[in-house]
């Protein structure tokens, strides 16, 4: 038996065993997907460590600045209560920070807020996020349901009037900010009209009200996200007519829809199991990535309604240059948008099975 000279043949099997386990794993679709996933959050989330450091400013200029000019205490004794609270080091070298970070990120550890001593990042996020979930989550699958709905109507009712109207509103509400809505909800219904009691609805839910699942506080969550809820099923319902209207009518278009009429089937099988199913495919997977999103929720449109969202907490601590919190946040707001997106990929190769084969060859 002839081997290479120098290697044993135990070495050369060993060598192509673990070739072979390594292609074998690159040609998994799912594999290949999860490497890259994490690949992804990796780079967005360094980047972001940096980014976050070249904003100007710092939690102990602004600090410092806040003493001097509200209190107007010394510069010197400003800085030193400063030092003293917070327990964060800006002298240390950004090489050295970074390292940090990565090595509480691996822990699970996202660290202390830095303007809000002895409570960590990981408290502030179980606590806000919840809300925005509820919020955010509660308008995407309203407006995607009414989208779909609506949409399928104005594809089977072209050049009427009833699809003439419901184009002109998805266009507009398509192109109008979410933040912009909330202001018009609040001055028309709030202040011109009177509707609503605008001053009561704000928060997430009414002081000295006991948070439990009870009829009473599930009521009052409802009321008090009803407006945050309103906007976004406003500015996102356009979009989800369009796409869903888009797909139908091409849809309508294919081969098997016109072979399924010339068998006699009916028009509501059509519909479902012919037109419906493949107008929906593309949706589904565009839902799963707007899922994604949901963890960030809306700054602006919290900050309106004052909600006790994620969004709102993330605005305040932009403000105050809260380091530690906007890397939690961002944090989760990057690992669930690039999840969302890995499940969409997969969801999307399982309902249409040659997305797979394409990826492979």
């Amino acid at each position: 038996m002839t081997t290479t000279a120098g290697v044993s043949p135990s070495q050369t099997t060993t060598g192509g065993d673990s070739g072979a386990f390594l292609r074998t794993v690159w040609n998994s679709y799912i594999l290949r997907k999860l490497f890259r996933t994490f690949i992804t959050i990796f780079v967005v989330t360094t980047i972001i460590f940096f980014l976050i450091r070249l904003l100007p400013g710092n939690p102990i200029e602004i600090y410092v600045n806040q003493l001097v000019v509200t209190y107007g205490i010394p510069y010197h004794e400003a800085l030193d209560q400063a030092a003293a609270l917070f327990a964060i080091d800006l002298n240390q070298p950004i090489g050295l920070q970074y390292l940090s970070y990565l090595q509480n990120m691996v822990k699970g550890n996202l660290g202390m807020s830095v303007l809000s001593p002895g409570t960590s990042v990981t408290e502030v996020i179980v606590r806000f996020l919840p809300w925005t979930l509820f919020s955010v989550g509660m308008g995407l699958l309203i407006s995607f349901v009414i989208g779909i709905t609506l949409g399928v109507m104005m594809a089977y009712r072209r050049d009427s009037l009833l699809d003439h109207v419901l184009t002109v509103f998805s266009s507009i509400m398509s192109s109008v900010p979410d933040f912009l809505v909330g202001l018009m909800l609040v001055v028309w219904l709030g202040v011109q009209w009177k509707v609503l009691p605008i001053a009561a609805m704000r928060g997430a839910y009414s002081s000295g009200m006991q948070p439990g699942l009870n009829f009473a506080f599930i009521q009052d969550a409802f009321f008090h996200a009803a407006l945050p809820v309103s906007t976004y099923v406003l500015t996102s319902v356009g979009f989800w007519m369009l796409s869903m209207k888009s797909n139908t009518i091409s849809a309508l278009g294919e081969d098997y829809v016109t072979v399924a009429k010339a068998r006699g089937l009916k028009e509501s099988r059509i519909t479902s199991a012919y037109v419906g199913r493949n107008a929906m495919l593309p949706m589904f997977t565009i839902l799963t990535i707007r899922i994604g999103f949901v963890v960030g929720g809306s700054l602006l449109v919290e900050q309106i309604f004052e909600y006790a969202g994620i969004g709102r907490m993330l605005g305040q601590a932009i403000g105050q240059r809260d380091y530690t919190l906007m890397q939690g946040i961002f944090l989760i707001i990057t690992f669930s948008v690039i999840t969302a997106n890995f499940f969409a990929d997969i969801l999307y190769g399982w309902l249409d099975p040659r997305i797979k084969v394409g990826a492979q060859e």
